[in-house]
């Protein structure tokens, strides 16, 4: 009987001990960054060391190497760079420096009229805050209708639907940010979202505000 090979077995990367002993780390770093520089997002140390046929903690090590150069540290660093390795949504991605983040923000919004409305940032605050929320909650909370400006959102990915809820007898979908919202914010979870409080009157806190 002829035996079969799992198409996933001969597709997975070799091992890492056969990668040939004389590549440098260099060459490791630069092909790192030469992924980097095409991801669309975010990309995990584990699949990086996967297309790499290296270990995790290996691949995690060359990345806060890289970061550390970037940051104008480590005996590789040289002159400041415009850019900068950062943990974000699961993944690892590279970002322009904030220090330039008004130059780059003039190149990229010079003409671009599909802005975020006001509307819109005040509704994408209310669901990162109070997710997963109802269209009907974010509505009470804002004092307006939001449908326009909830299909704005969930056209950009910034949100998306969860399990539904009970409201009055019907199924009312609910909201949450997506991993796009974290990955534009550069947040690594919503744990890092800055607390409210010190934006609030005094004697208010954060539930008081957004119920």
């Amino acid at each position: 009987m002829t035996s079969m090979t799992d198409p996933r077995e001969a597709a997975a990367p070799l091992p890492y001990e056969t990668v040939p002993d004389d590549v440098a780390p260099e060459e490791w770093l630069a092909a790192i960054e030469a992924i980097l520089m095409v991801a669309e997002e975010p990309v995990p140390a584990v699949r990086l060391a996967a297309v790499l046929s290296l270990p995790t903690g290996q691949v995690t090590e060359m990345l806060h190497r890289l970061a550390a150069e970037y940051r104008g540290e480590g005996e590789a660093a040289t002159r400041p760079r415009g850019f900068e390795l950062r943990e974000a949504a699961g993944g690892w991605r590279i970002y322009s420096h904030p220090a330039h983040a008004d130059l780059v923000g003039r190149f990229v919004l010079d003409g671009q009229t599909a802005r975020l409305t006001q509307a819109s940032l005040e509704t994408l605050a209310v669901i990162a805050y109070r997710q997963p929320i109802s269209r009907g909650r974010i509505a009470a909370i804002r004092g307006v209708n939001v449908d326009g400006v909830v299909r704005t959102l969930q056209a950009r990915g910034l949100i998306e639907d969860v399990e539904p809820e009970s409201a009055g007898g019907e199924r009312a979908a609910r909201y949450r940010t997506t991993t796009s919202f974290l990955e534009r914010l550069g947040l690594s979870s919503l744990d890092d979202l800055p607390p409210l409080a010190p934006y609030l009157p005094d004697g208010l806190d954060d539930d008081e505000e957004l119920t």
